[in-house]
């Protein structure tokens, strides 16, 4: 071999190198024909406004590893990329750029508007998919989707009207989530509840027939204009005389009655509840059961109407007047306007400071306001059901396990009729249609004929009712694709536990609507990435970190080495800049690695390692073993989704026990080997490990595996992306090799520190005297050079009863009492301080373990392999610690 290798590693002239060699040979691209059993993920959409962020990175990470992964376990592997339109989010950016030129949407017209947002898309909708890129994503990009693109608007159009006939979609006067700001109707989980320190307010209602007055407490007085009735509590006996009586609503002086309702609570302010049907859903729902009329005082703006809209039965009945200095006022200015006057009228009672949540809008964070609206429904509860049952039954598992099996419930137990239509221009517009008469007719196409008009719905959808399709309407569906047939039902799904119900629950319910199938098998909900204060990320806050920075600064490999390596199953992780230096290091620690062997390979190198399994020495059938049981690791980590716990496994191997130790040892039989074999047997299984390891390490650090693997390959093979992932073969598996080279390792790192306590000069040598059994001697001494080697170690020998413990150094392994003679080198004070140091360490430990084994819990529910480890170790500790105070208490002899 013997060619240049470069001292450091240089990510940025491997990474771009790398990614365009798997783009042209098309190792990304799935074959809907192919035998091999499918494996698919469909990507979480980033909206098309996005750029990558932190927490984009660490879900396309845990992605890429499984697809990496199962593609190198021989499966025929599709992770689908996409990006969604995302509405009120697209359509706010454009707006704000028509704003500079001082034009709104309506300047332009809906047709140029949406013709805009188009423009906008092509110009930089595709900026995060290149930054997906730039991470090393083996999306397969000749699939990409975009949910607004002509297929995907297919499958919209065909669930809507399919929903629409089976009587499930409806259109209706309902109170829904108002965004002021944005102007549309959100659905309840588009809306975030805020703790805020508001005011309760008690206001004088007078009686029609008489001076008195009863008191009504709310937090939004200005809602007071659209009261249509006062409730009381059916149980509250103090107020049963003044059911039907009528009180006058301030300012617009309507008569409304006193009425009985089990929604109010008789504890709560004065007992009083002012109903606003128009303004409040339980309002809504109290006036639904009373027929009270619902009264629109506010635009869809957050300001006072000049005239009250008044509906009954749904349809438009009335105007009622407003007070003019109300009038198009904001809803919070109005609030101030209407107390003052309350008081100044002498119907304010007092004002109390009131704790409360406040819907906003996860949007545009004002806060929103309940609205009576005609809107468009799915009905939700005939879907919940067969969505619960199929993570109850085990057909989804959710990851981790136990975690969000209860939230996912929640939802589903609780779920209302889902609002799907918003106020908007760019998105799927409604495929309704009216005429002249008020009709509607729902089609994919203008019903119009020459003799009668139909005009088509104004709204736009929800952005996740197209969201709710993704898994099955990116394969081709409404049509029966190759690769619907191929592909779905996905495999798994990659998310954030903050939208199990926004998506995952919908996708639920969709795939076994429309599919008869669950859309995914596994559900893996990883956490959010926060600062290292464990703050979330926000443009506010100024804390974000900028993957495409540390990517700039550190590499590809390093920020996706660190993003897992600072993970652990579905809890979020703290970052700074600086944390990205874990993954560096191991790139640099690789690649060190690397150049020592390429140093020392003349010619390629063996692929074939059996043939030197006669000349294996203690190391080399110690660090196969160990290679072997790291297969076994990470393989079956990763197929459980305990992706950190694969990384953990795999680096702690190659970077201790491979480079650590196996590199170190045989660094004898490279440089000054007794017979060539010895040489050669060390090299083959050196590069056999790298090689393997580097396999192992593909999925989570693609790139640099790569560069290192395209040097250790053989003849015939292509890429390490599509080679195949090792297997572990128990024969190697060898424990009595592992617990041999324990001990020695343990001797060694003991003889090292002892050394350095006792300020034993570098270049001095010392002998070593073994307190053991025979066979635990020989083998000793039979790696005697690794003594020497690592541990400065000049001969050992076996202990006698006229050994002279009191000028030796001392150290316990495994119950192996190892002594260093140290008569000339010893400083017996500091030999005693140590020794006195060891004591209480150990005991340390064994409060600690027998604290586990006295934890009848953890007795009783852990494996009983885990509590039978527990009591060994107490046993060595025990051990260890009885010969340790042995030798501390020669010293006071």
């Amino acid at each position: 071999m013997q060619k240049e290798i470069a001292k450091t590693y240089n990510p940025k002239q491997v990474e771009n190198k790398w990614y365009d060699f798997w783009l042209e040979q098309k190792y990304f691209h799935a074959d809907a024909k192919s035998t091999k059993t499918p494996y698919t993920i469909v990507i979480p959409p980033p909206n098309v406004t996005a750029r990558l962020h932190m927490g984009h990175a660490f879900n396309n990470t845990i992605q890429d590893i499984l697809i990496r992964f199962h593609k190198k376990r021989g499966f025929e592997t599709l992770w689908l990329p996409g990006t969604d339109h995302a509405g009120i989010a697209t359509q706010a950016v454009v707006e704000r750029e028509l704003a500079k030129e001082n034009k709104t949407r309506h300047d332009l017209g809906r047709k140029k508007f949406v013709e805009k947002v188009w423009e906008w898309k092509q110009e930089h909708g595709s900026t995060i998919i290149h930054q997906l890129k730039m991470m090393g994503c083996s999306c397969d990009w000749d699939r990409e989707r975009f949910t607004l693109d002509e297929g995907l608007s297919e499958a919209v159009q065909a669930v809507f009207i399919r929903l629409y006939k089976k009587g499930m979609i409806y259109k209706g006067l309902r109170i829904v989530n108002w965004d002021p700001a944005s102007g549309t109707a959100l659905a309840d989980d588009e809306v975030e509840h805020q703790d805020v320190q508001g005011n309760l307010y008690h206001i004088r209602y007078r009686f029609a027939d008489s001076d008195e007055f009863l008191v009504v407490a709310t937090t939004r007085p200005e809602t007071l204009l659209g009261d249509t009735g006062v409730a009381v509590a059916p149980d509250d006996k103090s107020k049963q005389h003044l059911i039907g009586k009528k009180v006058i609503i301030p300012f617009v002086n309507r008569e409304v009655e006193i009425f009985a309702d089990a929604h109010v609570d008789k504890e709560f302010g004065s007992g009083f509840v002012k109903a606003t049907p128009a303004h409040d859903p339980n309002d809504f729902e109290m006036g639904q059961r009373h027929h009270l009329d619902n009264v629109i005082m506010l635009d869809k703006n957050g300001c006072i109407l000049p005239v009250c809209q008044v509906f009954r039965d749904e349809e438009y009945r009335d105007e009622l007047p407003i007070p003019e200095f109300l009038a198009g006022k904001d809803r919070f200015e109005a609030r101030k306007l209407i107390i003052k006057a309350l008081d100044e009228m002498g119907q304010l009672e007092k004002i109390e400071k009131h704790n409360h949540a406040v819907g906003h809008s996860y949007r545009s964070k004002v806060p929103v306001e309940p609205y009576l609206s005609e809107q468009w429904f799915v009905k939700m509860k005939p879907f919940a059901e067969a969505a619960l049952s199929a993570v109850k039954d085990g057909r989804i598992a959710f990851h981790p396990e136990g975690r969000f099996e209860k939230t996912y419930e929640h939802w589903m137990t609780n779920i209302r009729d889902w609002c799907i239509s918003r106020q908007l221009w760019w998105g799927h517009r409604i495929p309704a249609w009216y005429n002249e008469a008020g009709e509607i007719k729902v089609s994919a196409s203008d019903p119009s004929t020459p003799q009668e008009k139909w005009t088509q719905d104004p709204d736009v959808l929800d952005t996740w009712f197209s969201s709710q399709l993704w898994p099955f309407s990116t394969l081709g569906w409404p049509n029966q694709t190759e690769d619907l047939a191929k592909f779905y039902p996905t495999d798994t799904l990659v998310t954030g536990p903050d939208i199990i119900f926004f998506w995952v629950a919908r996708m639920v319910m969709a795939g076994l609507e429309f599919q008869n199938k669950v859309p995914f098998k596994h559900v893996v909900f990883n956490g959010i990435v926060r600062d290292d204060h464990g703050r979330k990320m926000s443009k506010s806050l100024g804390n974000g970190i900028d993957p495409l920075d540390m990517i700039e600064k550190y590499s590809a490999d390093a920020v996706r080495f660190t993003l897992i390596m600072l993970s652990s199953e579905g809890q979020d992780i703290n970052v700074n800049d600086k944390s990205f230096e874990v993954g560096r290091n191991f790139s640099n620690k690789i690649w060190n690695a690397f150049r020592f062997l390429s140093m020392n390979l003349e010619e390629s190198p063996d692929a074939e390692i059996d043939k030197y399994n006669a000349h294996f020495e203690l190391e080399d059938r110690w660090i196969l073993s160990r290679y072997h049981q790291t297969i076994m690791d990470v393989t079956e980590n990763i197929n459980k989704f305990r992706i950190n716990d694969a990384l953990q496994a795999i680096y702690h191997f190659f970077w201790h026990n491979y480079c650590d130790w196996y590199l170190e040892m045989i660094k004898q039989r490279l440089y000054k080997p007794q017979q060539e074999v010895e040489r050669q047997t060390a090299l083959a299984l050196a590069v056999h490990i790298m090689k393997g390891s580097m396999e192992l390490l593909h999925p989570f650090i693609p790139f640099i595996s790569e560069e290192i693997w395209q040097e250790l390959k053989t003849e015939n093979e292509q890429s390490i992306v599509i080679s195949e992932w090792p297997e572990s073969d128990a024969s190697h598996i060898n424990k009595k090799a592992e617990d041999e080279m324990e001990l020695i390792m343990e001797a060694i790192g003991g003889i090292r520190n002892l050394r350095v306590e006792m300020d034993v000069p570098p270049a001095k040598k010392a002998g070593l005297v073994v307190h053991a059994d025979d066979s635990v001697f020989e083998m000793v001494k039979k790696n005697e050079g690794h003594f020497s080697a690592l541990a400065r170690v000049d001969g050992i020998s076996r202990f006698t009863e006229n050994f002279d413990k009191s000028d030796a150094g001392t150290i316990v392994v495994q119950n192996i009492e190892f002594f260093i003679p140290m008569a000339d080198l010893i400083d017996k004070e500091k030999e005693k301080l140590r020794l006195a140091k060891e004591v209480q360490r150990l005991e340390g430990l064994k409060k600690a373990v027998n604290g586990k084994l006295n934890n009848k819990n953890f007795v009783e529910k852990a494996p009983e392999k885990v509590v039978q480890a527990e009591k060994d170790k107490l046993r060595n500790i025990q051990e260890n610690l009885k010969k340790v105070r042995e030798n501390y208490e020669k010293f006071n002899a």
